[in-house]
């Protein structure tokens, strides 16, 4: 009886306890905590997508996935002369983004980040089929990169889009510049400079304004061909920048060179893009850091939620940011109207942004 005594105190004892007591550990405090595997792949270094990927792991860390803590990130940067271009130039770049996805595809990441066109493009239909999920941001038209339409990415894919409409953002201009009739704009074959101006001319008729367009190789002065542009009965009054690789090349050189032009000529030099354009009167355009805060909010979901990428729509910056030089505008002798100037909102880093919301009244 002795023997038995010790086991049934023990089990009385127990019994007198208040329930919460004997309750079994959360089973968080006894798993060891999950570390994220993503990785980045994208094509060229250039410091629009560093704004993209900086925007992305600011968001993911925002939602409890850091770097350091329970994430770790692989990044390839598929090396493109930009300045050569060129049909084998593209063609090798194009392979090794196919290498690195077979690659990433055979050690099953949680998430891939493609930052820009080619990136994604290329390496969507590699990683679909082995259901990694893909997340792209930094792209100009989501359906040059495979997508289904502007919202819908596709099988395994979703992302951020720099899309903004151009017809809204030519509306800007020609609020603030309201004596605009012909804008011209010089490209390279850049993909997204390309549709970037195309976009352009067909917004513009509506509009009453005309597009005239130039193309050069990337190695190109830009020079001659903003003196052709002013040359005869259609000289265009305004320049505008698509989003072209070349504006950035040769520490800006290009970009450089127009609003010089723009400034010793009293012509404005304007930016639909939102990225670093020296000489430049306006921007307008979405933000690659905010468009590549949107990708870090899809990918968030994916990860902590295992939610599939197909169910979540492409994400954009639904109202163009909207950045005046004033100092750029005092140059060209520009007055701007009373209701541009009670829209202004804050100045950032020597500009001034301005409401969408008032200027659209």
């Amino acid at each position: 009886m002795k023997k038995l005594a010790l086991p049934l105190l023990m089990a009385a004892a127990f019994a007198a306890l208040p329930s919460h007591a004997i309750e079994p550990l959360p089973l968080e405090t006894m798993e060891t905590p999950h570390e994220y595997r993503v990785e980045v792949l994208q094509v060229t270094d250039i410091e629009p997508y560093q704004e993209a990927y900086n925007g992305f792991l600011e968001t993911l860390k925002e939602q409890g996935i850091a770097a350091g803590k329970n994430l770790k990130v692989n990044r390839v940067k598929v090396d493109f002369d930009i300045e050569r271009g060129g049909f084998w130039n593209r063609l090798g770049a194009l392979m090794k983004v196919r290498q690195e996805a077979v690659r990433m595809a055979a050690t099953k990441p949680d998430l891939v980040l493609t930052i820009g066109t080619p990136a994604t493009k290329y390496a969507r239909g590699i990683l679909e089929d082995a259901k990694v999920p893909v997340v792209f941001t930094a792209v100009a038209h989501p359906q040059d990169a495979g997508c289904i339409s502007l919202v819908d990415g596709g099988p395994g894919v979703t992302g951020s889009t720099l899309y903004t409409s151009m017809q809204d953002s030519l509306k800007m201009v020609q609020r603030i510049f309201p004596n605009t009739s012909r804008i011209g704009m010089i490209h390279t074959d850049d993909e997204n400079g390309v549709a970037n101006v195309a976009a352009a001319a067909d917004s513009a008729k509506p509009l009453g304004m005309a597009i005239t367009a130039k193309q050069v190789a990337k190695t190109e002065s830009i020079i001659p061909s903003v003196k052709a542009l002013r040359e005869g009965g259609n000289a265009v009054d305004m320049f505008a920048v698509p989003l072209d690789t070349y504006y950035g090349l040769h520490r800006y050189e290009a970009a450089i060179d127009l609003g010089e032009y723009g400034k010793e000529n009293k012509v404005p030099v304007v930016t639909l893009a939102m990225v670093r354009v020296p000489g430049a009167a306006l921007y307008v355009g979405a933000e690659f850091g905010k468009v590549g805060a949107l990708a870090g909010q899809q990918a968030a979901k994916i990860l902590k939620f295992h939610t599939k990428p197909d169910v979540l729509p492409i994400l954009r910056q639904e109202r163009p940011t909207i950045l005046l030089d004033p100092e750029r505008l005092a140059a060209l002798d520009v007055k701007l109207p009373p209701a541009v100037l009670e829209a202004k909102t804050s100045t950032r880093n020597g500009f001034w942004q301005l409401s969408w919301e008032q200027l659209t009244q």
